[in-house]
């Protein structure tokens, strides 16, 4: 099996940001300091809004869908217990940061195709001060079929190119892999982005209850309901997930969420089709004006 080119870290001195555009594989990067957090940057490609970290305090979560996932994470197995997780889209890592200061002890490794991206966030943003964390240079589906049978409590898929996600990796036979990489007890984190009618989501969620009994959804009810385009964080599982715990939270945030139980999403897909390798997937490309101002 082809393995992707894994990141090496060293003692270096820790170097200050700096703002300014760089090229990257699927575009141009940009670094932006927040006037309004002494050390939050925004890193974006192309003008579209990529990740969002402050390096003073990895548990501040800008972005609301990062919020929503960060929410599910927190009501999963023992709050503060340490886990092995694969995250599929890397960026600037907010989520691994997230998972390091939450739950110490936890072993982690990112999947991203966009190795200048990384090497600009290894050297302006502190990547190598995350504990117990790796990073390997590979397409994710790649990455994750190089991963041993059980051995991760969590994997999480945030990853665009060009402001969709990679067909490959919304398809059966990937979900089938995540299965096989996952504990049964473990736990897939998606985020997805879809407009009104909710056309792809229906499609993935066919695929993936296809594979695992249980699932929740998290989002803006205008989304929900089918008024706008935005992102979606669904979350599947073999076991039942804390569906409870998950809404209060997502009820009481500073952007209230609804949380959509696994009832519900089935009824949203009973008659959709499961996405397959053996056609063309075609995922959701925001309009316009959305697209700037994605996350």
């Amino acid at each position: 099996m082809r393995r992707g080119r894994e990141s090496k870290s060293r003692n270096v001195v820790k170097a200050t940001p700096v703002s300014g555009q760089y090229p990257v594989r699927f575009g141009t990067a940009e670094l932006l300091r927040d006037l309004d957090r002494p050390n939050g940057w925004l890193l974006s490609v192309d003008g579209v809004a990529q990740s969002y970290v402050d390096l003073d305090n990895p548990t501040h979560l800008e972005f609301e869908y990062v919020r929503r996932i960060g929410d599910v994470l927190d009501c999963l197995s023992e709050p503060g217990k340490s886990m092995d997780a694969v995250h599929i889209g890397g960026g600037a890592c907010t989520i691994p940061r997230y998972v390091a200061a939450t739950r110490p002890g936890s072993r982690q490794l990112v999947f991203d195709a966009d190795e200048k991206l990384i090497d600009l966030v290894r050297e302006q943003l502190d990547l190598r001060s995350v504990t117990g964390l790796r990073v390997r240079i590979s397409d994710g589906r790649v990455g994750l079929a190089s991963r041993h049978d059980s051995s991760a409590d969590l994997i999480v898929l945030d990853a665009f190119e060009r402001a969709s996600i990679p067909s490959g990796l919304v398809t059966l036979e990937f979900v089938k892999d995540v299965a096989r990489v996952l504990r049964a007890d473990g736990n897939l984190l998606i985020n997805i982005s879809d407009g009104p009618g909710l056309i792809f989501t229906r499609r993935l969620l066919a695929t993936v209850f296809s594979v695992f009994p249980h699932a929740l959804l998290l989002t803006d009810p205008g989304v929900w309901r089918g008024r706008k385009f935005g992102n979606l964080v669904l979350a599947v599982s073999a076991e039942e997930l804390p569906v409870a715990e998950v809404a209060r939270r997502a009820a009481s945030a500073m952007f209230p969420a609804r949380c959509v139980t696994s009832a519900e999403l089935r009824k949203l897909s009973e008659r959709a089709e499961v996405l397959t390798d053996a056609e063309a997937v075609v995922t959701p490309v925001p309009p316009e004006q959305v697209l700037k101002l994605r996350g």
